[in-house]
Formats: structure tokens, sequence, C-alpha cells
């Protein structure tokens, strides 16, 4: 399945439900320290309510000790920065989904890293200036998850 990682997350209600998009996808979650919580704040627990046990979730150190762990894979840096969107993509299992911090987004060396397949973008009106970091992670979870039928998902309910 495809892994998501959150490069140095800021608000725990963001990485909370993104353990709940985890559950509900089978993707993994992986995330960078510094964290900007603790992984038992409150507000962390109370977005991935009951999830936290159907979901795999990873804590790193530093991107290199992700990547190690992570690679070979393709590795798609979502940033407003990029030209190309992220529905050009053709996903493969295993991909890897990267965001950056909610303040900030992926700093410049991470963008321009060597294990950086290609940078992506969400379309959004020139006015604003990004989407929430959970809604991010989902809409692209989703697509890459669409893209292969929704393998391993139930059938939908008639």
């Amino acid at each position: 399945m495809f892994r998501i990682v959150f490069y140095q997350p800021e608000i725990p209600p963001n990485t909370g439900n993104a353990i709940r998009l985890a559950a509900n996808t089978g993707c993994e979650l992986h995330l960078i320290e510094p964290l900007g919580f603790s992984l038992e704040a409150r507000h962390l627990r109370r977005a991935g309510l009951d999830y936290h046990d159907l979901a795999l979730v990873r804590v790193h150190a530093d991107l290199d000790s992700a990547l190690a762990h992570l690679l070979p894979a393709n590795v798609y840096a979502f940033t407003t920065a990029a030209t190309r969107r992220y529905t050009d993509v053709r996903y493969q299992p295993g991909d890897v989904l990267l965001f950056g911090p909610e303040s900030t987004g992926l700093p410049s060396p991470v963008l321009a890293g060597d294990a950086i397949t290609d940078s992506v973008t969400l379309p959004m009106l020139p006015s604003s200036r990004s989407l929430n970091l959970a809604n991010s992670a989902a809409v692209a979870m989703y697509e890459a998850w669409r893209q292969h039928d929704f393998a391993g998902a139930g059938e939908p309910a008639s």
C-alpha cells in the first residue's frame, strides 16, 4: 500500500486525522521528528479516536532515517511551489507521499533531495495560500488508491 509521510508536523489534530486516514485506507503513516506535539496529546487522541490500534504509524528521528526505511520507492513531495499536478502521477503501491509542516511546507533542501522523485501540487484558487495538511494527505491518498481501484476495500453499500 502507499505510505504518507509528515515531515515535522506541528498540529495534533492533523496527525490524528491522518491516523484515521491510515486506518481506513490501509496506508502507512510515517512521522518525522521533531513533532510539534506529544503523541499522547489530547487533541491527537480525540481526532484519531480509537483508530490508533488499526493504523500503522512509525516515528523517525529524522528524514534520513525515514528514507532508509522507506526506500527504494518513488517519493512525491507535495508543495504549493510545484507545477505538476498530483493527478498527473501514476502511483504505484509502496510510493511515498511526503508533506511538510503546516506553517512552512517542505523546506527547499528537502525538495531538492536526491530521494525526491518529483514535486507535485494540489490545484487551488490563486488567492489561496495552502490546504489543510490532513485534507491534502486525504486527497492525495485517495487519488493514489483510486488508481488501483481501491484495492483491498470492501464493496460499496447498496
